[in-house]
């Protein structure tokens, strides 16, 4: 579905708050029309098939439509780490990172930005962009402007956080989660609907589908990869994380107050084998004492 002015009256993700960003208003993700981002690098901790050894051309774009309370990313989720950029200089920014051996273009937390980032990369590709266009989002999306990004993103990288609607009202105010994001996958994966890996194993196509195990919530966990399997078989790969880290601002919600604990991730990948799910990533070792958290220091804009 095409909009003549997407962001004068503002519904590009569920929230559809139709604000007038043009006009300096903010809906949910806090942004108006001004590009922000906080960094564009050359990533190293996502999948092995997207950074390889090579890294991943990350760029973070400032804002977001969902707020989950336990965000890892929250200075730039609420942008409190925001630096403005031009359309043409995220052009720029896509094609230094091509030139720094990057394997891809790594859009993370989109949507918002959507209308400028399809310009940039039509600019850059006039100029010499060839690497595929990965789109890293939360899942909380509208299956009608995944729709329009048909052609110009080659691989999706979506969370599917929750199938509880409670569970996704109290961490990440969006009660229907799961009714918006499994409607964008589906979308998602008629466009990608076979992975595609060059000679070095570096995804150039298809769609990996990331979940985050939280403490006590191991059933929730396995509906997603019950309803994932079920729905998408071997067109997708699955990549069940245990990386969630407390940040202790979580009074009353004690539940979150703690890591995933070895026995609830065990659980959650026995599932995940009785079901038959082969194409997929687990992460090994105590990942909550780890960072993954580049220092957001606006390198690269």
């Amino acid at each position: 579905m095409e909009y003549k002015d997407p962001l004068k009256e503002c519904v590009l993700c569920p929230r559809k708050c139709k604000v007038d960003r043009t006009a300096g208003e903010k809906g949910f993700c806090g942004m108006t029309d001004k590009l922000m981002a906080a960094r564009a690098s050359l990533h190293m901790w996502e999948e092995p098939c997207i950074s390889g050894e090579e890294g991943s051309g990350t760029v973070f774009f400032s804002g977001c439509n969902m707020r989950c309370v336990y965000c890892q990313n929250r200075s730039i989720a609420r942008g409190k780490t925001a630096k403005e950029i031009t359309i043409r200089r995220l052009a720029d920014i896509f094609l230094e990172l091509q030139e720094k051996g990057a394997n891809n273009i790594n859009l993370v937390t989109p949507t918002h930005f959507i209308p400028q980032i399809k310009e940039s990369l039509l600019m850059a590709r006039q100029r010499g962009l060839v690497l595929p266009i990965l789109y890293n989002s939360s899942g909380y999306e509208r299956a009608e402007i995944i729709k329009g990004l048909e052609g110009i993103v080659d691989i999706y990288l979506p969370d599917l956080k929750y199938v509880s609607p409670e569970l996704s009202k109290r961490y990440s105010h969006a009660r229907d989660y799961f009714r918006c994001a499994k409607e964008a996958i589906k979308e998602m994966v008629r466009q990608s609907p076979a992975p595609e890996f060059d000679k070095r194993g570096i995804i150039r196509k298809g769609v990996i589908v990331r979940h985050l195990v939280l403490p006590g919530a191991v059933e929730d966990s396995k509906r997603v990869l019950r309803y994932l399997y079920k729905n998408f078989g071997e067109q997708i790969y699955i990549s069940i994380m245990n990386q969630y880290t407390p940040m202790g601002e979580f009074p009353h919600m004690p539940e979150l107050e703690r890591t995933v604990t070895k026995e609830e991730y065990e659980e959650v990948i026995d599932c995940a084998i009785s079901l038959g799910i082969s194409q997929g990533y687990i992460q090994e070792g105590e990942t909550a004492k780890e960072s993954f958290i580049p220092i957001f220091d606006y390198e690269g804009l």
